[in-house]
């Protein structure tokens, strides 16, 4: 017998037996492949399960957000009517709009002050020009009545809300604060007046 015939030759390839490859592993199972495991898809229904729980969390958590953020600019818009409230020590003042101030103007029922300093001119319907920082000096020459509207301004708000904290110091509980002051007045296409209020 010659050698040749005596070696033995490799079996062919059993053709039910699947060989898949899963990211450089070789797995061999009779008759079927697992299709979703080659791009990391769940394969059975806890795996889907999950997914979709996961899902409806995301969504939840998305349509909770839009409502809360709804509900805030809700909010901010009742405020926005007749101005933003400033909480300040011991009180709160309004910080207005010229387009508030111009409407309030034209059925003026309250005290318009003027605190800038040094004097640059004034919106016209002022009532008192004082310094901001000689309100506290000055409280004479305001109204009595502690619950009277008052309105102040100067250039830009900075020092008008000082004088705002200084009135509900002095126990002024109805104030409102011109936001951005003159410059925003006259932004709004509005004009100032100049009077001879020099040392106020």
């Amino acid at each position: 017998m010659s050698k040749k015939g005596s070696e033995r030759r490799p079996r062919p390839a059993d053709p039910r037996v699947n060989s898949v490859s899963t990211h450089g592993r070789s797995s061999s199972s009779p008759g079927r492949s697992v299709p979703g495991r080659r791009y990391g898809l769940p394969t059975g229904p806890a795996g889907w399960i999950a997914v979709v729980g996961g899902a409806v969390a995301i969504v939840l958590v998305a349509v909770l957000g839009i409502g809360l953020a709804s509900g805030s600019l809700m909010s901010q818009a009742a405020t926005n009517a007749e101005g933003t409230t400033v909480q300040a020590n011991g009180g709160h003042w309004t910080n207005i709009t010229p387009d508030r101030l111009a409407t309030m103007l034209d059925h003026k029922d309250f005290t318009l002050l003027n605190v800038k300093t040094p004097y640059i001119g004034e919106i016209s319907g002022t009532d008192l020009y004082i310094p901001y920082d000689h309100v506290g000096a000055r409280a004479a020459e305001l109204p009595a009545d502690k619950h009277a509207k008052l309105v102040v301004y100067c250039r830009t708000g900075h020092e008008s809300s000082i004088a705002a904290q200084t009135l509900i110091d002095l126990g002024y509980t109805n104030v409102d604060n011109l936001d951005g002051g003159m410059a925003a007045w006259t932004a709004s296409g509005r004009q100032l007046v100049t009077l001879n209020r020099i040392g106020g």
